[in-house]
């Protein structure tokens, strides 16, 4: 059951077939990957004492090192704990407190910065690196052995480790091969996202069918190198946080063309608009896959499959495409109020998931993992609501706004500003109010220079939505602060009204 088992079937099935590239320039066979690992693994054991009940962190920019220290981790039995590179060094010394790791893996960029907090590390080597003549085989893993602490984004408070098993990322890899895309040695995934999350997770159905992983030269997500490489190279898939679709639908060097030879673009990590898949699907095409999931749970709960956003896209059908679609093989999903009772399709509630990829719980928090897995559900923190089997995200159950009595769900009220021509991104959230409890306040991130008129925006918002949900405030901002994910950090947001830092959009003739 361990992971690394998986490159080294695909070295014995296709030990020539490309597994490694960097930009253009293939650097791996699988048989010469395997053999990499191996000693990577070989060095982490015999002089750094790594072994199974070990966590070795890896704080790293996105480089093909990354993958070869992520399964070389797998391959001596001891726990990865992949970090965010947008990290700042004491968040990172934080988690490694927390986490006891043994070992920290870094860049020498990283390596620099953690230089003052005198933290045992290791600089990620080049790529001339000696293999070992003699290596062990993987060490032998039962299913229910931790694999990878995937920390969670903290947007709202201290970051919790969610412990996925082997079994569980074995069981995400083949759902991925189940109901998103059939995969073989000539198909590869570009990496463009953080392989300390999601794009590193995608990472592993690749491997188990002998795909490629490309990683830019630059090793950034440079919308000009990303359509250059789409042009190049076929059967690309790659992963796009929502921020990041936007932006490569809109580059300049966007190529319709490019993209009909490709795979699929993998959509998630935050909500994605409507107009969003819409203005995919005119520049990608029919290869636009939505997907909802947590760290606890990871890339698996729901999704929209790139056939149906196709045909939603030309059929104008806008519940669908507001939706995160539907439950994924092997993965149970029920909407329940709080007596955990399933709710009536149409009727809001949290998101509750039973299956096979489900983490085996937080580390060395027990009570945060009683609160999070009753009876065998994870208790996503999620409102949603079911319709016709496809699921709608509401909002965090912590993100709710309650106004006057009455429920707010940011996303919706986000949805509505974000159709309007002034504005290019937006996040809402709740502040105490003395009479109603709490109102509703927007950040705006314009899409023109200037002020923007908040009497327009008001009046938008009553054309579109019930009145007691328009904001009663607009705050505008050059850009949202987010997470290593893309997601929208709400906790700092209402730090910065705390602080009265924001310039407050007035009414205008």
């Amino acid at each position: 059951m361990n992971l690394a088992e998986l490159l080294i079937a695909s070295a014995r099935r296709v030990p020539f077939s490309v597994a490694l590239v960097s930009g253009n320039q293939p650097i791996a066979t699988f048989r010469s990957l395997a053999q990499r690992v191996a000693g990577r693994a070989h060095t982490l054991t015999k002089q750094h004492g790594i072994g199974p009940g070990h966590r070795v962190a890896i704080y790293a920019e996105n480089s093909p090192d990354y993958l070869e220290y992520l399964l070389a981790i797998w391959w001596t039995g001891a726990t990865a704990i992949p970090m965010s590179a947008m990290l700042h060094p004491r968040e990172v010394v934080a988690l490694l407190l927390d986490s006891r790791s043994s070992l920290c893996l870094v860049s020498t960029i990283k390596a620099n910065e953690l230089a003052s907090e005198l933290v045992p590390c290791l600089v990620l080597e080049c790529r001339e690196v000696r293999v070992a003549d003699h290596t062990d085989p993987p060490r032998v893993m039962e299913s229910f052995d931790p694999a990878w602490i995937f920390y969670t984004s903290g947007t709202t408070g201290t970051p919790k480790g969610a412990v996925l098993t082997h079994g569980n990322l074995m069981a995400m890899t083949l759902a991925y091969l189940s109901d998103v895309e059939p995969l073989d040695e000539r198909s590869g995934l570009l990496h463009l996202a953080l392989m300390s999350h999601a794009g590193g997770l995608f990472s592993l159905p690749f491997i188990a069918r002998g795909g490629r992983q490309v990683v830019p030269e630059s090793c950034t997500a440079d919308p000009a190198e990303t359509w250059s490489l789409l042009a190049d190279q076929s059967a690309l898939s790659l992963f796009a946080p929502p921020v990041l679709l936007r932006r490569l639908v809109n580059a300049p060097e966007a190529d319709p063309s490019a993209a009909e030879h490709m795979g699929t673009v993998l959509v998630g990590a935050a909500p994605v608009l409507v107009n969003d898949l819409v203005t995919g699907v005119e520049v990608f095409g029919p290869r636009i896959w939505n997907g909802y999931g947590q760290g606890e749970t990871p890339c698996t709960i729901t999704a929209l499959d790139a056939r149906s956003i196709g045909s939603a896209v030309a059929t104008s059908d806008l519940d669908l495409l507001r939706s995160v679609g539907y439950p994924r093989i092997g993965t149970e999903v029920r909407v329940v109020d709080n007596d955990a009772r399933t709710c009536p399709d149409g009727e809001p509630g949290e998101i509750t998931v039973h299956g096979p990829t489900v983490m085996s719980g937080y580390w060395d928090r027990p009570t945060a993992t009683a609160e999070a897995i009753r009876d065998g559900w994870l208790h996503t923190g999620d409102i949603g609501v079911f319709h016709n089997g496809a699921l709608t995200l509401l909002d965090r159950s912590k993100d709710l706004v309650i106004t006057g009595g009455a429920n707010v769900y940011p996303r919706e009220v986000e949805d509505v500003l974000l159709s309007h021509d002034t504005v290019t991104d937006v996040a809402v959230i709740g502040m105490p109010d003395d009479e109603w409890g709490e109102r509703v306040v927007a950040f705006i991130v314009p899409s023109i220079a200037g002020n923007i008129s908040k009497t327009e925006l008001d009046a938008y918002c009553i054309a579109n939505i019930a009145r007691y949900k328009r904001p009663k405030e607009y705050h505008q901002v050059s850009t949202l602060p987010r997470n290593g994910a893309g997601k929208v950090l709400k906790n700092e947001l209402r730090a910065t009204l705390t602080d009265s830092i924001t310039s407050q959009i007035k009414e205008q003739p």
